[in-house]
This record gives structure tokens, C-alpha cells and sequence, in this order.
């Protein structure tokens, strides 16, 4: 990672202000982009304090013109870019039949046009420099989660999008990462949308029992090292389920349902 310039969208928190810190550990030079410029600049000097060469960009990724921005920001700063992180994204709790039409494309603009965006932009430069293009999803990404409908939706339109460029670029050299961190403790419950687009301000899962937003980001540098085509992370929620879900998806549907029927408030009836 010495000298890799690496950027990742929604740097300023959660698992991207943690894969900052990490590639930033092994000597990548960093560039962390999100819509709070507030707060991307303070993620910025604190990552700068601990030694790590960070540079900051706002950008909203529902915007394709702020992500082109990112791009050649970049390029016109370092002359190249060797890992393009999409880790901005968003999610939702409300059962679809309450839920505005809005608050789907919301999510859909962010979390999947948001990955389209940045990746066209930055997909001549990754090829010219044979790097790796990275997806971060969610067990939501295989499989759909009650009262997430925008958000499962939104994660299997970017696992699909990036499994077919790992094929068309077969022969180019690009490497294609797709990590789905299961359940993670960061911000992304607190933001996430209810049913009239409104944060619900609070997370409605222990985040203390989940996995640390540092132990994820480890295993997903960690993957693009060794150029993984696919990580999904914890055993129980993550692995298990994505490969009992092959052999039993009533059955996996049945407890996803039952799982989310328990949270405090749940939107299920």
C-alpha cells in the first residue's frame, strides 16, 4: 500500500474513517470524501494528527457531477488513483407499504448511483493502474431484509453492478472487490430513513455485541491485498446465513423476519 492513492467515499465516519486509518497505517496516500464538509474535515485533521497524508473532498454522491469532481480532483492532486472505496451509503427502517416512494430513491441514489457515479469516473484511471474498484454492501446484499426493502434493493443492484464489471474487465487487470461487513458498529442505524425520510436518530440493535468499524476495515484491506473477489464478515449473521440462504431461503427468510420482528419499535407487524 506505500504510496497508493486510495480514495473512499463516506470517509468522515464509520467503516470508511476506519479504512482511512488503515491504509493510511501501511503508507497510502488518502483521500476521504462526504457530504458534511464539517465533518469530513474534522475526520481529516484527526487522521492527519496520528502521521496518516490525508486530503479531504466534499462530495455528495448522489450527484454525478460532485463525483466526476472527486475523480479529477484527485488526479489532477496525485496523477493517479490505485483504489477506489465506495463505502458511502445510507439505509432505512420502515415495511415498504408505509414507506414514501422517496425514500427509496433517496437510497438508490446514494448507495447505488453513488457507486455507478464514482466508479465510471474513475474506472480508466483504476485500469490504467491495474487497481482495485470496491464495493462495501451488506448481508443485505444477499439477502432481503424486512423493513429494508430501499436498502436490500439498493445493495444487490451494486453487488450485481460490480460482479459484471469484474467480468468485462477479465483481461484488463482491474480488480473488483465486493465486502459485506454484516452488522457493523457505526452511524448508519442512527441515519437510517423511516418511513417519511426522517432519521430515526437511534439505533435500535446492541452495538456494543457487533463487530468494531477497525476489525472490518482490517479484513477489507486485508481482501484488497490479496485481491478477494468477494468478502462477507461475521459468522453467524454473515457467512452462515449467505450460504444457508443457497440451500434454504424460506427458511432464511423466515428468521430474518422473525429477527427484525424483535427490535425495539420494529416497523413488522
Amino acid at each position: 500500500m506505500k504510496d497508493k492513492v486510495v480514495i473512499i467515499t463516506g470517509g468522515s465516519s464509520g467503516i470508511g474513517y476506519a479504512l482511512a486509518g488503515e491504509f493510511g497505517r501501511l503508507g497510502a496516500k488518502i483521500v476521504i470524501a462526504a457530504r458534511d464538509q464539517k465533518k469530513l474535515e474534522h475526520a481529516r485533521n484527526d487522521l492527519q494528527h496520528k502521521g496518516f497524508e490525508v486530503t479531504s473532498i466534499p462530495c455528495d454522491v448522489s450527484k454525478e457531477s460532485d463525483c466526476h469532481n472527486l475523480i479529477e480532483s484527485t488526479i489532477k492532486q496525485f496523477g493517479k488513483i490505485d483504489i477506489l472505496v465506495n463505502n458511502a451509503g445510507i439505509s432505512m427502517r420502515a415495511a415498504f407499504i408505509n414507506t414514501d416512494l422517496e425514500v427509496l430513491h433517496k437510497l438508490m441514489n446514494i448507495n447505488f448511483w453513488g457507486t455507478v457515479y464514482c466508479s465510471k469516473y474513475a474506472l480508466p484511471y483504476l485500469i490504467q493502474s491495474k487497481g482495485s474498484l470496491v464495493g462495501i454492501i451488506s448481508v443485505a446484499g444477499y439477502i432481503g431484509l424486512p423493513g429494508r426493502t430501499g436498502y436490500s434493493a439498493s445493495k444487490f443492484a451494486v453487488r450485481g453492478f460490480l460482479d459484471t464489471l469484474r467480468s468485462e474487465n477479465s483481461n484488463t487487470g482491474l480488480h473488483v472487490l465486493v465486502a459485506a461487513p454484516g452488522f457493523t458498529a457505526s452511524n448508519i442505524r442512527n441515519t437510517a430513513l423511516t418511513s417519511n425520510g426522517q432519521p430515526q436518530g437511534a439505533t435500535p440493535r446492541n452495538e456494543s455485541e457487533m463487530m468494531s468499524a477497525e476489525t472490518a476495515a482490517t479484513k477489507i484491506v486485508r481482501a484488497v491485498i490479496k485481491r478477494k473477489n468477494s468478502l462477507v464478515l461475521t459468522f453467524i449473521e454473515g457467512k452462515f446465513t449467505v450460504f444457508l440462504n443457497k440451500f434454504f431461503p424460506s427458511l432464511v427468510s423466515k428468521l430474518a423476519y422473525n429477527q427484525m420482528k424483535k427490535e425495539p419499535d420494529s416497523p413488522l407487524a
